[in-house]
């Protein structure tokens, strides 16, 4: 009966082509629609669009001080606070409350337009060639617009901000992002999306971290009764409350049957709930929601602190002992240590026991049966662990540590076996009487909306002549003054308009080139060249050890390119297995890079060494295809990186791996398509994937699979991408040689052992060695609907460490 269902429920994605009935009589004005060359203004209060079943409404919403959103809400509220909105057309960048339109052009367009210089803020980007186009709020909650031939040029049920409404369905290109907070209503760091496996799923993602909680990370999609083998990516819930996904996720809510007023919201919190509305009273009810335990929502309390449930006001954050918290109205800011840690490598560190208490992820290493005396001087000897979870594992017969490198997602539960041991220094007191447990710190929380706008323009009509003849006046020393300094200054006007928006757009720190040349001494230490540029080893003033990156000055637009490609993508990401760049210069004609420097230099310089053991290599496997997988599928925007290659992975002083060089790489759309402006192939010649070279193949993410597959397959063979061997011979293409090799041989152990690099010393499983390379074949198949997804190589990958 599921796939009929669903059948009916994906005909009400156009709902609007037969409940839009014009007539001229009744659509020449609000608030029953929008003709052409009409327009809904910020001040006329009366200005709205009203379903005509009367339960939705369409227009200005007041988010702030002088701050409006175009918007859709449930006409049936009490009152303004408690007005529920389901749909904004400008979130992110509200408009004035004075002069802003939106305006249904004569073109069939309908543009949101801001006070200032009337700039457009949003737009559909449509076109009616009829010239019959209209604007109209339909009973089912969808705004939409439609010429007279019922074609439908626009409607706000195919972009959703984070509310779904009945028959409102959830597809691979519209996820649901979370509001910031319960009175700011900009985008947030939860998202609901359909990942590249087909699956639903929640994920947290802010500046800083990144993480999916739902379904939950411990267990694989299908042990969640997800189907991952779908073609096709919809879900939608109906007017009786029953919800159906193409991943198998199904459920009914608890009050099922017909009531028009439903809704599907991802909430602040990040959970993803359902609502009915009482009609009465006006009070939303919740009639299911994705977990009942709000404290695994990852990133719910922030850094430093533990989340609880509490059994009548549900979930509490508290700040772990001797810390305090940052942002007394969101606790997504996280608490702050109240001492000064030790230098790092003192051995005087001391460890506070925390009994029951939990941290979910960002480990830095797994270390199976060890002592906690152990586990205690490891943690010392990191200068970025900040404590260690510890518990016994009862199936396996042993204790197990964690290194943390970051308290987040901190969880405090008698049902938790394990304790946690928070890094002090040796002067805070241990004894139970000092430890403040469970600390709590109030919300301030108002209904006052948080955004304000700080430009007013509120003119006085009366001295619109002056203002004109003073405008015509300035306008005209301004050309003047534009054209001198245009003549003589050319060669810089570029140069610092760019570096005044890099700084502004990705927040990192802009050196000056006096900085950086002294750093570097000079430019005298090159550990690295490349196509780009080269790469310099220096000392900064705060005596951090860096990677400066000195792009080519010979090709300043290619050096440019790079550059900003280079910026506004690492400004994106924060991944243990992603470089971490510091900063940037853009001065004169001189274009660089500051990165954490790596200890042990690219993968490439320790490849056919025999520095790099068996297990080293599986390590570098993972944590390079994890770092990839959060590229691809785990950032609000999705990242190919087109240049994967040993060269590009770098290894810090313990052979972890971080993925480098983001100078080429492309931004996906949601749904990770979208890349038709691909007008040139990109990459390196021997892991370039096989579509590259076809120019009717869409290129996606899957060939930044291919790549890693043939580096999975240059480091267990220790040969090039072209097959050539260190002796200098050749056979082909590493892929082919590889499977002609394992078609020849007669026996699994035997395939191994002609496979791998003999000269690479030291123990290795045989069994694991040969699912790396089936793995790494997979990844290399030339039909890329065969390849896996990242996020599927990270799942093989730990499946064959969890049985090693």
């Amino acid at each position: 009966m599921a796939l009929p269902h669903l059948v009916n429920v994906i005909g009400l994605m156009f709902l609007c082509r037969t409940t839009l009935i014009y007539s001229s009589s009744s659509l020449s004005s609000p608030p029953f629609g929008l003709k052409l060359g009409s327009s809904l203004s910020v001040e006329k209060k009366g200005d709205f669009l009203i379903s005509p079943n009367g339960f939705y409404t369409a227009g200005f919403y007041r988010v702030g001080e002088n701050a409006y959103c175009f918007s859709i809400w449930f006409a049936k509220a009490l009152s303004d606070r408690n007005r529920t909105l389901v749909w904004m057309a400008n979130r992110d960048l509200p408009v004035n409350g004075k002069f802003s339109k939106l305006s249904l052009l004569k073109t069939g367009n309908l543009v949101l337009r801001d006070a200032y210089q009337r700039l457009p803020i949003w737009t559909t980007t449509t076109r009616d060639s009829t010239k019959s186009a209209q604007l109209k709020m339909n009973d089912s909650g969808n705004l939409c617009l439609q010429n007279k031939l019922g074609k439908v040029l626009w409607q706000s049920f195919d972009s959703p901000t984070d509310t779904l409404l009945p028959n409102q369905p959830l597809t691979k290109d519209a996820p649901l992002v979370s509001s910031r907070s319960l009175t700011n209503y900009s985008s947030g760091y939860y998202k609901l999306f359909f990942d590249s496996d087909n699956v639903v799923r929640l994920v947290y993602s802010d500046p800083k971290l990144t993480g999916i909680y739902w379904p939950s990370p411990d267990v694989r999609a299908w042990e969640s009764g997800r189907n991952i083998y779908g073609s096709r990516r919809i879900a939608t819930m109906d007017s009786s409350g029953h919800f159906i996904s193409t991943d198998d996720l199904l459920f009914n809510t608890s009050d099922a049957g017909d009531q028009p007023l439903r809704r599907l919201t991802l909430d602040v919190d990040g959970n993803f709930r359902a609502y009915s509305l009482d009609e009465i009273t006006g009070i939303w009810h919740v009639t299911w929601q994705a977990l009942s335990n709000t404290c695994y929502i990852h990133g719910s309390c922030g850094e430093n602190s533990t989340c609880s449930n509490d059994p009548v006001y549900g979930r509490k954050c508290s700040c772990l002992p001797n810390h305090r918290m940052i942002n007394h109205t969101d606790w997504s800011y996280g608490c702050e240590p109240e001492f000064k840690p030790t230098l790092c490598g003192n051995g005087e560190d001391q460890f506070l026991h925390l009994p029951h208490f939990d941290f979910y992820g960002y480990d830095r290493r797994y270390m199976p049966n060890t002592t906690l005396e152990e586990c205690k001087q490891v943690c010392r000897n990191m200068c970025d662990c900040k404590g260690f979870q510890f518990k016994n594992d009862w199936r396996k017969g042993f204790s197990i540590c964690y290194p943390k490198f970051l308290l987040v997602n901190g969880l405090s539960s008698s049902d938790f076996n394990g304790s946690m041991y928070l890094k002090v220094p040796k002067d805070i007191p241990l004894s139970s009487k000092n430890i403040k447990v469970g600390e709590e710190f109030s919300l301030k929380c108002s209904w006052k909306p948080a955004i304000q706008l700080d430009r007013t323009y509120d003119i006085n009509r009366q001295n619109k002549s002056i203002q004109l003849l003073m405008l015509i006046i300035t306008s005209v020393f301004g050309a003047l003054e534009i054209i001198c300094i245009t003549y003589f200054c050319y060669g810089t006007r570029s140069h610092s308009t760019t570096e005044g928006y890099l700084q502004a757009a990705s927040g990192f720190r802009r050196f000056s080139y006096a900085e950086l040349k002294k750093a570097s001494g000079n430019f005298s230490n090159d550990i690295g060249r490349g196509g780009g540029g080269v790469v310099f080893k220096g000392v900064l003033s705060d005596n951090r050890i860096a990677a400066i990156k000195h792009l080519n000055e010979s090709s300043n637009n290619q050096g440019e390119a790079e550059l900003l490609a280079e910026i506004t993508t690492l400004g994106k990401l924060n991944h243990m297995n992603l470089i971490e760049m510091w900063g940037y210069c853009a001065e004169g004609k001189h274009r660089l890079l500051v990165y954490e420097y790596m200890e042990y230099g690219s993968l490439a310089h320790n490849l056919y060494s025999s520095q790099l053991d068996w297990d080293q290599r599986f390590d570098i496997a993972l944590g390079t295809a994890k770092g990839l997988a959060y590229l691809h599928e785990e950032c609000l925007e999705w990242i190919l990186h087109c240049d994967v290659k040993p060269h590009n992975i770098l290894l810090d002083c313990r052979y972890k791996p971080k993925v480098a060089d983001f100078g080429l790489s492309k931004l996906l759309d949601r749904d990770g398509t979208g890349n038709s402006e691909f007008t040139r192939a990109r990459g390196t010649r021997g892991y370039m994937a096989p579509e590259w070279l076809f120019v009717n193949l869409p290129i996606t993410a899957k060939v930044d699979v291919y790549s890693y597959g043939v580096v999975m397959l240059e480091m267990i063979t220790g040969r090039s991408p072209t097959g050539a061997n260190q002796s200098g011979g050749s056979e082909g293409r590493l892929d082919s040689w590889v499977r002609e090799k394992i078609i020849a041989t007669s026996g699994p152990n035997d395939r191994v052992e002609e496979i791998i690099n003999s000269t690479i010393e030291g123990e290795y499983n045989k069994k694991r060695m040969e699912i790396l390379i089936k793995v790494a074949l997979q990844c290399c198949e030339e039909d890329k609907d065969a390849r896996p997804t990242m996020s599927q190589v990270v799942d093989m990958l730990m499946h064959v460490e969890e049985h090693h």
